[in-house]
This record gives structure tokens, C-alpha cells and sequence, in this order.
């Protein structure tokens, strides 16, 4: 099947399971963002979504994504080193129009997989984890607003998700364009309507996500938005 056996095809699922990543982010962002202006509201939300059968399905297919992103990267990345053999050791400049994001994508790809494990810990598996089988914790599953204080109120936990916010950028502010190109926008005006277009579009969602992280950080969830 020329989606598994060619490096295009590779590119193409890379390029089709990123951007489906990218608008999960995006409702993620949005929906975090409630919970500036009120807790009531976030734990609606929370609770919509909650262990119903349509929010495990999400997150099924959510993890299917993800694992489909990381074992078509390493497939990749196995791939360019073979084909560059002992070539890759050799020193090199460094191109002028390549960017530092584009050579380090596999190792951006890495610390945004660990800031997912941990992320995964903190709050789905106290989250829609415990409301599934019932465990019992000192703050209800469906209390997001409460989880979110107490996680981002841990300076270590915040300057961890700090990090991990700028990876996500670097790796998604270069993800976009170079998976709209794969898709086949290689058209010269377009594509970097499109590289301005994915640029600001990450840029918000990753603020979006840093400003409620700053905000329960320094404000513990207390101080007005």
C-alpha cells in the first residue's frame, strides 16, 4: 500500500493525522478558555463530555491519531537516516532557508509526546479515567475547574506545561504549512498565505492554552480574568 511503502504516502498520513490534531487543539483551547471567565461553565462543559460513550470514542479515535502521528514520524525518520547513510555524520553548514524547527522536528515530536504523558496523568486519568471505574479522589471527576487550579497552581507542573506549550508551537508553527504543502498547496502566493495563516492560527491556540496556565499560576484561579 503506497501510504505505508513510500515516503509520500508516509507524508500524507503525517500531514492528514496533524491537522486533524491541530483542530482538536484548537476546541481544546477554546474550551479552556471558558474556564477564565467561569468555573460553573468549564465543569459543564466537563461534565458533557465526561465518560459518555461518545467522549470515549473521541478519545479512541484522539489516540489513534496520535499514535498514528508518532509511528508514521519514526517510520520517516528511519527512513531519511538510511537513505543518507554515513552521510548524515558528515559536518555540514547549515542552509539558510531551512528552519531550526524543521531540524529538530523528531526530537520537538519527543518532548510533545512526554508533555502529553503528563498532561495524560494529570488530568484524564483523574478526569474520565476515574469517573469509568469509579475512583474515589479527594476532588470529583467532573470538577475541571478544580483540577485545573490545583495542577497549574504547582509551579513545577506550570513551568513543565510552559515548555511543553512552546514545543507544541515550534512543531505545529512548521506542522502546518509543511502538511498543507504535502496536500498540495505548493502553489507559490498560496503557500505563503497559507504559512502566514498557520502561523497566526497556532500561535493563538498556544496562547490560548499559556494564558490559563499563567492565570490559575499566579492567580491560583482566584483573581478576576
Amino acid at each position: 500500500m503506497w501510504l505505508i511503502n513510500s515516503s509520500i504516502g508516509k507524508k500524507v498520513v503525517m500531514s492528514v493525522t496533524g491537522i486533524a490534531l491541530i483542530l482538536f487543539l484548537t476546541f481544546h483551547a477554546c474550551m479552556n478558555v471558558v474556564a477564565l471567565f467561569s468555573g460553573e461553565a468549564y465543569n459543564t462543559i466537563c461534565e458533557f463530555l465526561g465518560s459518555n460513550w461518545y467522549a470515549v470514542v473521541g478519545t479512541l479515535a484522539l489516540a489513534v491519531l496520535v499514535v498514528l502521528h508518532f509511528v508514521f514520524a519514526i517510520l520517516l525518520t528511519l527512513q531519511n537516516r538510511k537513505a543518507r547513510g554515513q552521510s548524515r555524520y558528515a559536518v555540514t553548514a547549515k542552509p539558510d532557508k531551512v528552519e531550526w524547527a524543521s531540524q529538530n522536528m523528531f526530537v520537538l515530536g519527543l518532548i510533545v509526546v512526554l508533555g502529553l504523558l503528563l498532561h495524560l496523568a494529570n488530568f484524564w486519568y483523574n478526569m474520565m479515567f476515574a469517573e469509568l471505574v469509579g475512583k474515589v479522589n479527594f476532588i470529583s471527576p467532573t470538577d475541571g475547574y478544580e483540577w485545573i487550579r490545583q495542577t497549574f497552581s504547582n509551579p513545577v507542573l506550570a513551568v513543565l506545561y510552559v515548555i511543553w506549550f512552546v514545543a507544541i508551537w515550534f512543531h505545529l508553527s512548521h506542522g502546518f504549512w509543511s502538511a498543507i504543502q504535502t496536500l498540495g498547496a505548493n502553489g507559490k502566493i498560496w503557500f505563503q498565505r497559507w504559512r502566514i495563516i498557520g502561523i497566526v492560527w497556532v500561535t493563538l491556540v498556544m496562547l490560548a492554552f499559556l494564558v490559563v496556565v499563567l492565570k490559575f499560576a499566579f492567580c491560583g484561579g482566584t483573581c478576576c480574568a
